[in-house]
């Protein structure tokens, strides 16, 4: 359990002890989920694709029509200065930008001021590193004629309705699929399948262009993969040489099962544990300096 006190909050320019970090009960971000975030990792006292994320951050602000009041080199310090007077070397961040105090009504009215919150705590990867059983949840991902899956937002229901359904059947992690039924992704990581010496992705129209998936991606086609963008069905999944998930809370995690199927072999295999060992030794390399 992390012990607030200890943590140092950005809010809004200042930077207040975790127990402070206080906004408005009328903040949008609270009463309409109308807000856009990013997760971002820190590993051995270097940020990981920062500039990545800020990117997609600052993308996700721009399709909701949000103006964040930073311009992105002073994101991506306020982020930095975060982890320094953390004094943290491997950490998660999160920075959170809602729409602020507007109208109570659906439409936000004019004189918005918008909230920023950056925070960084210790971190481990959430499923661990072990082999995870996957169960296909009945609720459906949101689609995008709903919503822009770039769009990386704080309105995680439907991704928390999947993880409920999950957890109740004992999986590790729940598997969404599309409003026609093609695979989509996890509910906080994105899903990939080895066969055939290709790795197969779902197409990003119904998925968040994951950046630790792009990276997979890339590491895969390093090692003599062909990568591939395609509407998935669950038999596909089913008969799958390996799967995987992967994100940057997840990192990379080996799916052995799926709805109760052996994946492959049943157990990691080979090309994913290769990827898991490239995958951390690139963190490692790469990154943007935070001290």
């Amino acid at each position: 359990m992390l012990n607030l006190e200890e943590l140092t909050v950005y809010i809004n320019g200042r930077f207040v002890p975790g127990n402070q970090a206080t906004i408005s009960v009328f903040d949008r971000g609270l009463l309409f989920g109308d807000a856009v975030f990013e997760g971002i990792r820190e590993y051995s006292g270097r940020v990981f694709k920062l500039d990545e994320h800020v990117d997609r951050l600052y993308d996700s602000a721009r399709i909701i029509s949000l103006t964040i009041p930073l311009s992105k080199e002073e994101m991506k310090q306020a982020i930095l200065e975060t982890l320094r007077r953390n004094r943290l070397q491997d950490a998660h961040m999160r920075p959170i930008v809602t729409r602020g105090v507007g109208a109570l009504g659906v439409g936000p009215g004019r004189d918005v001021n918008p909230t920023v919150i950056i925070f960084a705590h210790p971190w481990k990867p959430f499923l661990g590193d072990q082999g995870i059983a996957l169960k296909t949840a009945a609720v459906r991902r949101t689609p995008p004629e709903c919503i822009d899956s770039r769009v990386k937002h704080t309105g995680y229901l439907n991704n928390i309705l999947a993880k409920l359904e999950a957890d109740a059947a004992g999986a590790n992690e729940a598997l969404l699929l599309d409003v026609h039924g093609f695979v989509t992704e996890g509910p906080g990581e994105n899903f990939l399948l080895i066969r055939g010496g290709a790795m197969v992705s779902p197409t990003t129209t119904n998925i968040l262009n994951g950046i630790t998936r792009r990276t997979v991606m890339e590491l895969a086609r390093q090692a003599g993969l062909r990568t591939e963008e395609r509407n998935l069905t669950l038999g596909d999944v089913y008969t799958a040489d390996e799967a995987l998930v992967c994100g940057t809370g997840a990192e990379i995690v080996p799916v052995v099962r799926v709805d109760g199927r052996p994946i492959g072999s049943g157990e990691a295999g080979p090309v994913t544990r290769s990827l898991m060992t490239a995958f951390r030794q690139l963190v490692q390399q790469e990154g943007t300096p935070v001290y």
